[in-house]
């Protein structure tokens, strides 16, 4: 799903998420042999979950020990004690209330997005190229697929069901729009956009609504490998190199090599370091005992 990056500025990533998003991922075993995968699916949603959760954590921890040294210092009968303990009840009750229906939420929607991810690793490869969690322009995008049926943007939804393709709401059909645009700039190709469901049932499979093909999962790769040939092999990686430009991979993979590299260097530096400091301390010992 498109995300802006504006309402997620503030959020940082931690070092080993940030290699985590950025290094090459082996594909499960027996799928996709041989393609290239950057991120995994669902990679920024899941990342999302686990942020909101620590976070969540953070603010109830920081509650807690609160009241704890002010009952500590002031009793615990001080009025101000009795308020800080009744601000950290309605802190609980706001977050079971209002945080943890977003967290499930969006680890829905992560588990949506594996499993769509998981069913496009199916795809016969080198013939496809899909790409997963796609950072382009000012958002993300869940999947792309390129292959002999053309170009496809593939944007996910958990919602349970039913689907009425006619009462799907307008503003996710503008975010499918929206991403087939930034993927037809991208590729030079025209795009598909597909509105999938991962658990969903949907009372017109495959069908259009302005424009946005609306698909349960349980058919995408059916709708997928069954589309007339619209691409050549020679054009399939040809989008495929454009859009890998488009995302930057190239400047990620030095990202990548430089982040590890001074990750090599300055745990050598720590060892070096240990290893000095054990000989000196057994130096140390040595003079003693001749002294002695």
């Amino acid at each position: 799903m498109i995300k802006h990056a504006g309402t997620n500025a503030d959020e940082s990533v931690g070092m080993g998420e940030i290699a985590d998003e950025h290094t090459d991922q082996a594909p499960p075993s027996g799928r996709a042999r041989g393609r290239h995968r950057d991120r995994a699916p669902g990679q920024y949603a899941r990342a999302s979950v686990r942020r909101l959760r620590l976070r969540t954590l953070l603010v109830l921890g920081a509650f807690a020990v609160a009241t704890a040294l002010i009952g500590r210092a002031l009793g615990v009968h001080d009025d101000r004690f009795l308020a800080a303990t009744e601000g950290l009840l309605v802190c609980m009750f706001a977050v079971s209330r209002l945080v943890l229906p977003i967290v499930d939420r969006r680890d829905r929607g992560a588990s949506a997005e594996e499993h769509v991810g998981w069913l496009l690793d199916a795809l016969p490869a080198p013939q496809w190229r899909v790409i997963h969690d796609a950072a382009i322009g000012n958002g993300n995008i869940d999947h792309v697929a390129i292959g002999p049926a053309g170009v496809f943007t593939i944007e996910t939804k958990s919602h349970p069901g039913p689907v009425h393709v006619r009462r799907v709401h307008p503003a996710t059909l503008r975010q499918v729009h929206a991403e087939r645009k930034l993927i037809e700039e991208a590729t030079g190709c025209d795009a598909e956009g597909l509105l999938v469901y991962s658990r969903a049932w949907v009372d017109r499979p495959l069908a259009k609504r302005k424009g946005v093909r609306v698909v349960p999962s349980r058919l995408l790769l059916k709708h997928l490998l069954e589309q007339p040939v619209a691409l050549s092999a020679a054009e399939t990686e040809e989008a495929y190199g454009r859009l890998r430009s488009a995302l930057g991979w190239q400047a990620t993979r030095r990202f990548d090599r430089s982040l590890h590299a001074a990750t090599r260097r300055l745990t050598e530096r720590i060892l070096e370091s240990k290893s000095g400091a054990r000989g000196r301390d057994g130096g140390d010992r040595g003079d003693t005992r001749i002294a002695g």
